[in-house]
């Protein structure tokens, strides 16, 4: 069953924050141009703003589920100062190979499986159909793919990138605003 409800989901590093690799710490995070303008204009078209992100620096042991926590909610913090509602984050921290203790492990949750993806759209009775979603790594556009993501796109800021089967490409997070409700394909 479909909701009526549509998302912008967005990965969180390389998408929100320059991914500098395994970020934990908020003088770590540096926002990504565009992000709060693209939040913005989905929340001003109805969208929800949901956050799906591997987080295998918990399974790798980084990091604790305690800081990756505390991280999130001076995320939303900064987010809600931009007046921008993140609706909820949803983390992956299994990793099949390189994961610690219970942590190695296989997960559909984690991306390029769609698991984060068709809980959000359970909890929030979201519209797969009608929500995009933004991923900087081909991993994330085939978990939108898998979970019936209408539109997925594949930022790259420097716009060297190889073709991904099903998604569009934007060199800049001003350029995807033009994908919300129903914009060009």
């Amino acid at each position: 069953m479909s909701g009526q409800r549509k998302a912008l989901f967005l990965d969180r590093d390389g998408v929100i924050n320059v991914d500098c690799g395994y970020v934990c710490r908020s003088d770590e995070f540096e926002f990504v141009d565009g992000i709060f303008d693209l939040c913005r204009a989905a929340t001003e078209r109805d969208y929800l703003v949901i956050v799906v992100t591997n987080q295998a620096g918990i399974g790798r042991g980084y990091y604790t589920e305690q800081q990756y926590h505390a991280l999130t909610e001076w995320m939303c913090a900064a987010f809600l100062a931009q007046k921008v509602t993140i609706a909820q984050v949803y983390f992956c921290p299994f990793h099949p190979e390189h994961g610690i203790g219970h942590y190695k492990r296989t997960s559909d949750f984690r991306k390029p499986g769609p698991g984060m993806i068709m809980q959000a759209a359970r909890e929030h009775a979201i519209n797969l159909a009608t929500s995009v979603l933004v991923g900087d790594k081909p991993s994330d556009i085939a978990a939108g793919v898998a979970a019936g993501v209408g539109c997925n796109v594949l930022y790259s800021p420097d716009g060297d990138v190889r073709p991904v089967p099903n998604a569009l490409v934007a060199q800049s997070l001003r350029d995807i605003r033009q994908y919300l409700s129903g914009g060009p394909r």
